[in-house]
Order: structure tokens, then sequence, then C-alpha cells
């Protein structure tokens, strides 16, 4: 994932970048009713090869964006969600006449919606967890 480095203009790759699931992806084939078996099925691959591509840890090809969209009837804006391994910086809007750091980063509408929606999803499951330890401290004394 690349990244802008504030008070700086330069780009860094950042290591280590957990990989994100395909939220419209998962939630359209919930909503259809079709498992993962039947998905992989009609991807002429194996489950967990289909399962992967779901939980963002292997690359799903534009061909297979455009299968995906037709065996589950929709358009593949409603469910295409880019890889997260590159962050583009748009719209390079600099302010001032001086080498500062007044510049202004536009961050696409969809990637933003998507980091958006992996934070709620990481506020859930924290929430959960604490949940879990205080039930498990109440369970202890």
């Amino acid at each position: 994932m690349y990244f802008f480095i504030k008070n700086c203009v330069s780009l860094q790759k950042l290591q280590n970048y957990s990989v994100m699931e395909k939220f419209k992806l998962i939630e359209t084939r919930k909503n259809k009713g079709y498992s993962q078996m039947y998905m992989a099925e009609m991807l002429c691959v194996d489950e967990s090869n289909y399962c992967r591509r779901e939980k963002g840890q292997s690359k799903i090809s534009f061909a297979e964006w455009k299968k995906l969209a037709k065996i589950l009837g929709v358009s593949i804006e409603d469910i295409f969600e880019p890889d997260e391994n590159q962050f583009f910086i748009y719209h390079d809007n600099a302010i001032g006449n001086y080498q500062g750091t007044n510049n202004i980063y536009s961050v696409p509408d969809l990637l933003h919606e998507t980091q958006q929606k992996y934070i709620t999803k990481l506020e859930e499951e924290n929430q959960s967890l604490k949940n879990r330890i205080a039930e498990l401290e109440i369970t202890k004394r």
C-alpha cells in the first residue's frame, strides 16, 4: 500500500498491510442465497480459492469480476471493490506558494467507503472482544 507521509512530499510503501475483504461481493452473494461452493463452481475454481478471493487474499481479475456480476445478476459496480495493495492519490491541489504542508488530497469515494466499512468491522470486533473479556472476568470471580 502506498500512502502520503505528513509533512513530506514522498510516498512510502507500507509493509505488512492486512488485506481487505470484498464486503459488497460477500453481501450480494449472501443476499442471493448463494454459497461459496456454488460461486466457486461457477468460476471453475475450488472453494478455498474462491474463499481467498472474498477475503482479499487472492486477486480477482477483471474477467472474474464480470463473470461474478453476471452470476449474481448485478452490475460490476454493485460488487466491485479494488484490491487494497495500493492507494492512488488524485487531484494534487496545492494551496499557497511555499513548500509546506498545505496540500489537499482527495481520496476516491469507493476507497473511503471501503475503509469506513473496515473500520466499522474492526470496532465491532473490538467491542465483541471487550465484552467477552468482561464475561470471562465475571465468571472467574
